[in-house]
């Protein structure tokens, strides 16, 4: 008889040990700056460790709700995270900060609902998907009408503008849907299109050009759009193998603007040098393992495909983070989960994880370890 297991010891191990290890790079990188600015140098520890244990609270309620109830009303949460979307674009309701419409100011807090769109659009694929993958063999009564939800979603984001979410959601979608069966035809005849509109995008935009330009040689702009890469390539490197040692990194010293943001793996590196980056990189691989495990693993499609989006996301954020810093792709503004100071994007991130565990919970010990992208003829026998 089936047995169920308990929570994935490994994935809940890892995702605390991350957490630890962020939380402590979030003090040492932010101390200066909190000092410097806000007259206490624990002002973004003190808030690190408030949302980190909110977003755990939330982690251990979601790992306890059975992930097939939370999506059944992912369809309610899609609508409810456009909506929000278009509210933070109106003036007086979203807030506007350095150019960008993206948070909801909640007096003491801010709420981003780019991160609970993310979240909403892996649970509303992933449900309707388990229900009618066997129609993704066509394009316009089966892929498209996803596209299309992705599209109105990416759309509304670009009006903010927030071109790392619209990455991220494009690229987790088109993983789910590849998973869940989709042809790599369509995806490759859509790729020409795809590509021709990102170029105008880009070209379209003074300040998109610059970060091209600046990151092909960013040198050349040392006291503009070069400034944060050169700082972080600077860091990475005085780091050598072991670091200069926990809390003695000098670019945190107001070379590298918000060291504890986006760029806080630059001063992981330099105070822990590659023995310590390295560590932080094999932890997000064995994350990524554990993930796409209890994804085969799981007890239905559904789940299997939640698994799946979820481990994604971490993954490409972890991907695009660091080839950021290290001045491997264009400079975009993408945090390092578990690491990266932020509250929304934290307790978003540890409920997503929080539906992971639920899911290895309800895998049983006799499941097959299969594919993720089940064959056309298995989803057909499933849902005829």
């Amino acid at each position: 008889m089936a047995k169920k297991r308990e929570y994935d010891f490994w994935l809940l191990f890892t995702v605390l040990l991350l957490l630890a290890l962020g939380t402590i790079m979030v003090f040492s990188a932010s101390s200066y700056n909190a000092l410097n600015y806000m007259g206490n140098k624990y002002h973004y520890l003190i808030r690190q460790l408030l949302w980190v244990t909110i977003g755990i609270i939330s982690m251990m309620i979601f790992s306890r709700l059975d992930y097939r109830r939370i999506a059944l009303s992912s369809p309610i949460l899609l609508i409810v995270s456009t909506i929000l979307l278009i509210l933070v674009r109106i003036p007086g309701i979203g807030s506007n900060v350095k150019g960008a419409w993206r948070w909801f100011n909640l007096g003491p807090m801010s709420f981003q609902p780019s991160e609970f769109t993310k979240i909403a659009m892996i649970l509303f694929l992933s449900f309707s998907l388990s229900k009618n993958s066997y129609k993704l063999d066509r394009f316009f009564s089966g892929l498209l009408p996803y596209l299309f939800v992705v599209g109105i979603t990416d759309a509304l984001l670009y009006l903010e503008p927030h071109m790392s979410a619209i990455i991220l959601i494009t690229l987790v979608s088109i993983i789910i849907l590849f998973c869940a069966g989709a042809r790599i035809l369509h995806f490759a005849i859509l790729s020409v299109p795809a590509l021709i509109g990102g170029w105008f995008l880009i070209i379209s935009d003074e300040y998109r050009v610059q970060r091209i330009l600046s990151f092909m040689d960013p040198f050349k702009y040392p006291q503009d759009s070069g400034y944060q890469v050169i700082n972080s390539l600077y860091a990475i490197a005085s780091g050598s193998v072991f670091g200069r040692g926990l809390g003695k990194s000098l670019q945190k010293y107001l070379y590298l603007p918000e060291p504890h943001n986006d760029f806080i793996f630059s001063i992981l590196a330099e105070e822990l040098g590659f023995i310590g980056a390295l560590t932080v990189i094999v932890l997000f691989m064995v994350f990524i393992w554990r993930g796409l495990r209890i994804s085969m693993n799981a007890p239905d499609m559904m789940g299997s495909l939640i698994a799946v989006g979820i481990t994604s996301l971490v993954a490409l954020e972890v991907i695009i983070n660091i080839a950021v810093v290290t001045s491997t792709i264009p400079a975009t503004g993408m945090p390092l989960p578990f690491f990266s100071y932020g509250g929304t994007s934290m307790v978003f991130l540890l409920t997503s994880i929080g539906i992971l565990l639920n899911i290895s919970r309800g895998a049983t010990t006799n499941v097959a370890r299969m594919p993720v992208a089940r064959s056309r003829t298995y989803v057909r026998r499933e849902f005829s």
